[in-house]
């Protein structure tokens, strides 16, 4: 593929997970000289060396940025890291994957999600949209495929629906969305972000080149609104009221492109959800086993726990995020009924419960904890992996924590 005249000639890809793989492979097949580098010497390069990458792995030295005309910045790299934080001092411009991507698509027209949660979910629902309305569509972004990749493929005319977090839109400078749709806003990543208003602002760059808006009622932001209790031209399929919210914010979205309701109803009565959100593992004895793993935080946790009126075996805990666990505990429903503790934050979710004079049990790890809910609950019941915390203490991301939970609840007799 020839090189486009407006790419520089020589770049640094800082980041080797999924979005740096793919950013570095795009440019490569362009044609650009490419660096890719990452802090850690286990980074998976994937195939980058066959396509003539230049590989610089277990380090961070600036004299990677030698001749570098622009740094492509993978989404987990902080902005303030070594190598971002020197190429904004050289003069150097820092992108986003994200930022990439939207410059090598060929004018497809581009949906954008944020939020604090429900992304994924409603950017894989607004995808069954527009199927449904046999209009082409790919869905791309934070968990999905990379918006490089989709550039390479995409057919002309085709909308794009991306997902996007508040590291992607950390570094976007021409990003500008034909609709962007923002969910919700609560506190997270204050790990990364310090405060919640920088997490705020990262997640409002969504609308700063965007033709058309859809907004929650009563944000104060201007645009299309939405809300939970909408009409809607039929109820969703996946439960709880969150996701009626997501399906509302999904609703207005299609409207907004032109899709009608006859086929947006179609999609909400047959879209299933996606892995690790609400997903319903496996009934075991009359007790359901539902993998939330992608409730990182607590807004989600305080979602997937309200989603169930039967009596809920709650599993919380994961790595810390800069959290105040103290009013998720004091709002927990009278539904749930036994509370298994894992991971490195235990502590802080034991002393929060402590103050709420609210029981539990340290369960440390994953397989304790699924076996020990199964031996509280009853039929009728729900065991909710819905940890209110990130993943990163005992597994890779939350994935792979949900896949672990999903092979002990498959695993039981």
């Amino acid at each position: 593929m020839p090189v486009e005249p407006w790419l520089p000639r020589r770049v640094l890809v800082v980041g080797l997970a999924r979005s740096g793989r793919a950013a570095a492979l795009a440019l490569a097949e362009r044609g650009v000289e490419v660096v890719a580098a990452d802090r850690s010497a286990g980074a998976d390069p994937g195939r980058l060396a066959e396509v003539g990458v230049e590989l610089r792995l277990g380090t961070e030295e600036e004299s990677l940025l030698h001749g570098v005309e622009l740094v492509v910045k993978s989404p987990g790299v902080p902005g303030e890291s070594r190598l971002p934080a020197a190429a904004r001092r050289l003069g150097v411009p820092v992108w986003s994957e994200i930022e990439l991507g939207y410059r090598l698509l060929p004018g497809n027209p581009l949906l954008g999600v944020t939020g604090t949660n429900g992304k994924t979910t409603t950017s894989e629902l607004l995808g069954a949209i527009f199927r449904a309305a046999g209009r082409p569509v790919e869905v791309a972004g934070n968990v999905g495929r990379p918006l490089v990749a989709v550039a390479a493929t995409i057919e002309p005319g085709a909308w794009v629906v991306c997902e996007l977090s508040s590291f992607q839109l950390e570094d976007v400078h021409e990003l500008a969305c034909a609709i962007a749709v923002l969910l919700n806003l609560q506190p997270d990543h204050l790990d990364r972000h310090g405060t919640f208003d920088a997490y705020s602002a990262a997640k409002l760059r969504i609308f700063e080149r965007a033709r058309a808006a859809v907004v929650p009622r009563g944000s104060g932001l201007p645009g299309i609104e939405f809300a939970a209790d909408d009409p809607l031209p039929a109820e969703p399929l996946i439960p709880g009221a969150h996701n009626r919210e997501n399906a509302a914010a999904a609703t207005a979205a299609a409207r907004a492109v032109g899709i009608d309701d006859d086929a947006i109803a179609e999609a909400l009565r047959t879209f299933p959800g996606v892995p690790h959100r609400l997903e319903l593992v496996r009934e075991v004895r009359g007790v359901r086993y539902v993998n939330d793993s992608k409730a990182t935080n607590t807004a989600a946790a305080r979602r997937g726990v309200a989603a169930y009126d039967a009596p809920v075996h709650v599993i919380l805990g994961g790595s810390l995020k800069g959290e105040d666990f103290a009013p998720f505990v004091r709002d927990l429903p009278p539904t749930v009924c036994s509370i298994h503790l894992i991971g490195e934050a235990a502590d802080e979710l034991a002393a929060a419960l402590d103050a709420a004079g609210r029981a539990y049990d340290r369960a440390g790890d994953l397989a304790t904890a699924v076996a020990r809910a199964t031996a509280a609950a009853e039929p009728g019941h729900v065991v909710l992996l819905s940890p209110a915390a990130a993943s990163y203490d005992q597994f890779d991301d939350f994935e792979h924590r949900g896949d672990t939970f999903r092979r002990l609840v498959q695993e039981l007799a």
